[in-house]
């Protein structure tokens, strides 16, 4: 069977994740891409073929001069609705491109929770050319979110508490982003954390979630993921009601969301695995072949009513951050140990020699560490104690 994966540059998810699980499942596998130097040097074993993938009229031309498929897939956030679009012509199993495109969309997002009553959160879009040097237009109260409408992650997403701000940072955004829309939206207090769904359209499984601490405001980098074996019924059923309004149902959905006073208050739905290594974790953690489990829905293949997931494990991620520009002269390099119970993983994201930007953002992650027992301090202790002994140097 042929299967197409739409790919912009290559993640941990795609090569350590998805492509190992398409040989398992005996798959024929062409990666679509805008980088296809990058993905050949990752995966030379892989066929690669170069395509506009942003342009979903590119990706259905480039499908119908090659193979035909049996199914068309991404993990990437910004390939969704092509993705969605393309799998819809060829008559194959995928996600509805209305909804792929609803949560890539905050915006959109935002406005059908509010249309059905199950969330209202105050946002406006800013479309490029507005004059943000006028308030009164804006009406969102201070502090404010202002971010991306179609960005992913934590990627030029800022907290603001006055208006001199506001057009300071706008501007600091366009400059990266010219022609963007940009989303200003209330803040929204809580803690912060996630849900993981798997679904075929009419069967979704709850996989867990993570509580997420992130550094010091203004800005919103992941600094440590704690795995939650279950939310509170009420927190999830508010979650799940809101991902049903949205549409979300099909393969993987990773889903940002924060709670206060018991109210749950969507964040953004990526509605793909969840990525940074987490998904490597989630699977391992588990013990089901998840990776697997996300093709199969795209293969049309219904999800079993139990996946089998285990139930006593314990898990968090750690992630290193620059706090300065430079270059990186020492880092510690890959390590893998087991003492105590708990097995950690520590994988560097940047290398020795690199020079980088401070950018304040995920791109700004030194390293990613995983541990995974069954004793919650026991994990705990094991990823403080390893990044107490470890040591990054930036010089500027």
């Amino acid at each position: 069977m042929q299967m197409y994966v739409l790919a912009l540059n290559p993640t941990d998810s795609v090569s350590e994740g998805f492509l190992p699980a398409a040989q398992r499942l005996g798959l024929s596998i062409t990666v679509l891409t805008d980088q296809p130097r990058a993905h050949r040097e990752r995966h030379p074993e892989t066929e690669v073929l170069e395509c506009d993938v942003r342009d979903h009229h590119a990706v259905i031309t480039r499908i119908s001069t090659h193979r035909t498929p049996d199914a068309v897939f991404s993990n990437s956030d910004h390939l969704q609705t092509q993705t969605a679009l393309a799998a819809e012509f060829f008559g194959l199993p995928g996600k509805s491109w209305q909804t792929a495109l609803r949560t890539k969309d905050k915006a959109q997002m935002r406005r059908r929770l509010a249309a059905a009553g199950v969330c209202t959160v105050r946002s406006v879009e800013l479309p490029p050319g507005q004059d943000l040097t006028d308030p009164a237009p804006l009406g969102i109260p201070y502090p404010c979110v202002l971010k991306p409408r179609e960005g992913v992650a934590s990627e030029d997403v800022v907290r603001v508490d006055d208006h001199d701000g506001f057009v300071h940072h706008a501007g600091a955004i366009r400059t990266r982003r010219p022609g963007a829309t940009l989303v200003a939206e209330e803040y929204l207090p809580g803690e912060l954390y996630t849900l993981e769904t798997l679904g075929d359209g009419e069967r979704l499984h709850v996989l867990g979630g993570f509580h997420t601490k992130l550094s010091p405001l203004p800005y919103f980098i992941e600094e440590r993921l704690t795995f939650v074996r279950a939310h509170a019924q009420p927190i999830t059923e508010q979650v799940l009601a809101q991902l049903a309004t949205l549409g979300v149902g099909f393969g993987a959905c990773h889903t940002e969301f924060v709670v206060h006073e018991g109210r749950v208050r969507l964040i953004e739905v990526n509605y793909r695995a969840i990525g940074d290594q987490c998904d490597l974790l989630l699977a391992d953690l588990l013990g089901i072949p998840y990776f697997d489990h996300v093709l199969r829905t795209h293969l049309g293949q219904n999800l079993p009513p139990d996946l089998g997931a285990r139930a006593d494990g314990e898990a968090t991620l750690a992630y290193p951050y620059a706090d300065r520009a430079g270059t990186l002269t020492a880092a510690p390099g890959p390590t893998d140990f087991t003492a105590d119970g708990v097995r950690l993983t520590y994988r560097p994201t940047r290398r020795p020699g690199e020079h980088h930007a401070l950018h304040h953002t995920n791109r700004d992650i030194l390293g990613i560490v995983r541990a995974i027992g069954t004793d919650r301090t026991a994990v705990d202790r094991a990823v403080d104690d390893f990044l107490a002994r470890q040591s990054w140097e930036i010089t500027p």
